[in-house]
């Protein structure tokens, strides 16, 4: 073979550092964010308060941040985890394309930048939540996945956090209209995860996570799964007399709660749980971006955004 040129080991150590920064991004899990930076923004935009442009963009870059670190985390406790199961086994840490360290030093050095981001350049009750939820995922919930399906619950929690983010950003205040699109959020996360634990239950077993149907069966996760898509229903409708939403909120809400609770309650009536599950969730993320744009759509008591 003829010697490698320098052009060659330049284009080597190019192609070596393109892979790298890919895997440092997918630890981050982006997909994630993505709904993280729809759900920011829809607080910000029904805040009943006018915004800046920069206060928006650092919300918006800052909290996607904080998302960031708290995966990039995750990924690094749950490594021997991922490493189990058949969905995650090619992610960077358990395929061992990166040293375990890059991970911890990039969750640390993301918490680091993003939540003072927040406390110092937005305000310090924006940044004490962003901690809260920051926390309660890496240092509660992620912990918590293979002692208990209970776990389901606290993860719940940070996962609902964002819009209220985005709200006191604007406001500077936990106020009834935030607590209730924080509601939504929680609520929201039960039976879309419920439906992910059903159809991936197998996967989960061999990575060691107590999921609901594995604790306590397909059935009592199918029961679980309705109830608290009934309590959407009430709950996505609060935001009508809180003054968050309008008249055509109140229209798709109601349309949207009662056509998502029918399919749920369709999974009594099949045998193949992991088909059902799986079309549920996809109907899960359908409704959640129509729901959110009917509010947005509806809203004229918010606060309006400025240069």
């Amino acid at each position: 073979m003829p010697p490698a040129t320098t052009m060659d080991l330049a284009s080597e150590r190019s192609s070596g550092l393109v892979a790298f920064l890919r895997d440092c991004a997918v630890l981050a899990k982006p997909r994630l964010s993505a709904l993280v930076l729809v759900t920011t923004a829809c607080g910000l935009w029904l805040a009943p308060a006018h915004v800046s442009g920069a206060r928006i963009a650092l919300t918006l870059i800052a909290t996607t941040l904080v998302v960031a670190a708290a995966q990039t985390l995750n990924c690094y406790l749950e490594r021997d985890i991922d490493a189990r199961m058949v969905r995650t086994r090619e992610r960077p840490l358990p395929a061992q394309r990166l040293d375990p360290r890059v991970a911890l030093w990039q969750g640390l050095g993301l918490a680091a930048i993003s939540l003072p981001a927040l406390t110092f350049g937005v305000n310090a009750l924006t940044g004490l939540l962003a901690a809260i939820a920051l926390v309660s995922y890496v240092l509660v919930y992620t912990p918590m996945k293979p002692r208990t399906s209970l776990a389901v619950f606290v993860g719940a929690l940070p996962g609902a956090i964002p819009p209220l983010l985005g709200w006191t950003a604007a406001t500077g205040s936990i106020d009834p209209g935030g607590l209730g699109l924080f509601s939504i959020l929680f609520v929201w996360q039960l039976p879309h995860f419920l439906a992910i634990a059903i159809y991936l239950q197998e996967d989960y077993a061999r990575g060691g996570i107590r999921v609901v149907p594995l604790a306590r069966g397909d059935l009592f996760a199918k029961l679980l799964i309705i109830a608290t898509t009934a309590a959407l229903v009430p709950v996505s409708l609060s935001l009508v007399p809180l003054g968050v939403g309008g008249g055509l909120y109140w229209i798709a809400a109601s349309v949207l709660g009662l056509i998502f609770l029918g399919w749920s309650m369709t999974g009594l009536l099949v045998k193949t749980n992991a088909r059902w599950a799986r079309g549920f969730f996809f109907a899960s993320l359908v409704y959640l971006p129509l729901l959110l744009g009917a509010l947005m759509a509806s809203n004229t008591g918010g606060g309006r955004w400025t240069p």
